[in-house]
């Protein structure tokens, strides 16, 4: 069985590009152009030459001795967090900007929750000379102050949003919003694995680098090329994708996804899509969306910014329910505590987002001898003050 796109833009019975008439041409004009550019030999010079020298890859991957002993297997932390910007969003925004400019555009916008797409969006235009717009949830602006400030000090304009909760579903509508306004000239640097065909796809090759290191990382470190168990945690489904990008048909490999649970479940506050939503459509996309019976999008809440979003890349709704990934729903308070553990056991300050994959390791039985690999998607220099603010107890 395989979980990757068809020629139509589904995985399964998710995805497809719902959008209107607008946005018909530079979508569909995207969708022509970005395999042929992708696969070209001088667009894979300039990336690889630009996630070398610029992003510092590869990122390493690093044994985790102590948490290791502690949950009884050979635990390794690939460091996304180590990349510039301090995150894994700059694999796909460098490449989407390369993209963009390849097809004539002059104007970026994108949306970003904890700011770390918006900051490696801001990034990439500024190394390229190219205008940004990035738009952010008012309450998202208030909990990330300061990377609403490295993106203005990197030359983007950064847009409030004050509709629904002023968050990052909130962020991507106004986003769509602006592009149906400017179509022709436009570029929606999409930040996660969600969005109209081709952008799962799109976003999902961009950071598939991840796993193709660790191909060749493990094979270094266990003398094989695949680990028993991959963990990542998921909001959209970006840096999920690129973990087991590589790893999707292998069914030796165990796939574990932490997604935000919030207060819990059942509480009425949570992002825990792939366990309280059904099929729907959002931002151009069937996938698994949290809403009411009248078909209203609910709103997601985390402590998390990066992970409360209402719905869940399609390609990750396609294999959660082939039964091909398990995932858990971690609520805020694992999450923190999971991030000081990591902290203290390792030395590694997560993001709030990588500590729910963090939290997962409780909850899952390993052999001694297992080889597991769990992303660190970020750094958690962004999340210090949410961190102070709820582990006092900890």
């Amino acid at each position: 069985m395989t979980y990757f796109v068809d020629d139509k833009g589904f995985y399964g019975e998710f995805g497809g590009a719902y959008i209107p008439e607008i946005l018909h041409k530079c979508v569909h004009d995207l969708q022509d152009a970005y395999l042929p550019i992708m696969e070209s030999d001088d667009f894979k010079r300039e990336y690889h030459s630009l996630l070398q020298d610029y992003v510092g890859r590869p990122s390493p991957l690093y044994y985790a001795k102590r948490m290791s002993e502690k949950y009884g297997c050979r635990l390794y932390l690939k460091r996304e967090d180590l990349n510039h910007t301090g995150a894994h969003k700059i694999n796909n925004a460098i490449g989407q900007a390369l993209l963009a400019r390849r097809m004539g555009k002059t104007h970026i916008i994108a949306e970003t929750g904890a700011g770390q797409h918006g900051v490696a969006t801001a990034t990439a235009c500024a190394l390229l000379g190219m205008d940004c717009k990035v738009f952010m949830g008012k309450t998202d602006i208030e909990r990330q102050h300061t990377n609403v400030e490295r993106m203005r000090m990197l030359g983007a304009e950064v847009c409030p949003v004050t509709t629904g909760n002023m968050t990052l579903s909130d962020a991507c509508s106004e986003a769509i919003r602006y592009w149906c306004c400017h179509p022709s000239d436009t570029f929606y640097v999409v930040g996660s694995t969600m969005g109209p065909h081709p952008y799962p796809d799109l976003v999902a090759r961009m950071q598939s680098i991840i796993s193709e290191e660790l191909k060749w990382q493990l094979r270094e470190k266990t003398g094989r090329d695949y680990p028993d168990c991959l963990i990542a945690c998921i909001g959209g489904g970006s840096n999920a994708a690129g973990t087991i990008y590589h790893y999707a048909d292998n069914e030796h490999v165990r796939i574990i996804l932490a997604e935000a649970g919030g207060s819990g479940i059942d509480s009425g506050r949570t992002a825990a899509t792939l366990h309280c939503g059904s099929v729907g459509i959002l931002h151009g996309s069937r996938m698994l969306v949290m809403q009411d019976e009248d078909g209203q999008i609910e709103e997601a809440y985390s402590i998390s910014a990066g992970l409360d979003y209402p719905g869940v890349g399609p390609m990750h709704c396609n294999m959660v329910t082939k039964g091909r990934s398990k995932v858990f729903a971690i609520n805020d308070d694992e999450a923190i505590r999971a991030g000081y553990e990591l902290t203290r056991l390792e030395g590694i300050i997560p993001a709030i987002e990588s500590a729910h994959a963090v939290a997962a390791l409780s909850k899952v039985k390993f052999n001694a001898d297992d080889v597991v690999v769990l992303t660190v998607s970020g750094r958690g220099d962004k999340d210090i003050e949410t961190y102070l603010k709820y582990g006092d107890d900890i």
